[in-house]
């Protein structure tokens, strides 16, 4: 993996945000805080960058474990931030009784919902408050593999940590002191009971790391596993259309 001097790299990230946030003609932030290490990663980067009165934080349970809710809770308590719960369990089952009636969905559907009503929530938030813009906290690895819900947690204005890979997001982390226990925390986007990220794809964020980066950097690929290369080069190629803008036609 490429080395990286990672305390230059944090000041890098803050003055990214500021001059964005700036150069929007903006006044701050509004990010979902979901108790996992990306976001908050995420979060510390922005107070540091505009202010912790300029970031709004929120909690968007929706089925979730309470223990994610109570992690993101630390974080916005430690950095003192603005922190406003709103629980989207109850809009997401009137959705999904609504659609019964004429469409008969799937897991993965209704487990995009979720990111979907928060990426509303988000907005919302940020409109209400006057100019503030919506944070995205993906990072190189899942955007690459198209780890993320399309107009959900992709439906974003920005996303700062979205050029580092997993790896290095935990050498962030621990620069930043963010609590252990989150750092060490399983990645899972809560999608449903028992979800982790490396389960559903079926890889671990170091196999992948490394995969992506080879890929990235155009390194040799002989000594790693075929067939974990060319799963990750499907689900890179499958993410294509995640990553883009959506096509128009053009008349001639």
């Amino acid at each position: 993996m490429r080395k990286l001097n990672y305390k230059q790299v944090i000041v890098d990230i803050q003055n990214w945000i500021k001059n964005y946030v700036e150069s929007a003609n903006m006044k701050g932030i509004v990010l979902g805080i979901s108790g996992g290490i990306d976001s908050a990663v995420t979060t510390i980067l922005c107070v540091e960058a505009i202010g912790k009165n300029n970031v709004m934080g929120l909690g968007l349970p929706c089925f979730s474990n309470p223990q994610d809710l109570e992690d993101a809770k630390m974080i916005t308590d430690f950095l003192d931030i603005k922190f406003m719960i709103f629980d989207l369990t109850r809009i997401y089952e009137e959705i999904l009784k609504t659609m019964s009636s004429q469409i008969k969905s799937n897991e993965i559907a209704n487990a995009n919902l979720k990111p979907r009503l928060r990426m509303m929530i988000n907005y919302f938030v940020g409109q209400s408050k006057g100019s503030y813009l919506v944070v995205g906290t993906s990072n190189r690895t899942e955007l690459a593999i198209g780890y993320f819900t399309k107009y959900g947690d992709g439906g974003v204005d920005f996303e700062p940590i979205g050029g580092f890979y997993k790896c290095e997001i935990r050498k962030i982390a621990e620069i930043l002191e963010i609590p252990k226990k989150i750092i060490i925390k399983p990645p899972s986007a809560g999608l449903w009971e028992g979800q982790t990220d490396e389960g559903e794809i079926g890889l671990s964020y170091d196999k992948l790391d490394e995969i992506i980066y080879r890929i990235d950097t155009n390194l040799k690929l002989d000594d790693l596993n075929k067939e974990d290369i060319n799963k990750v080069k499907n689900m890179m190629k499958s993410a294509q259309h995640k990553l883009k803008m959506p096509p128009v036609f053009k008349v001639r």
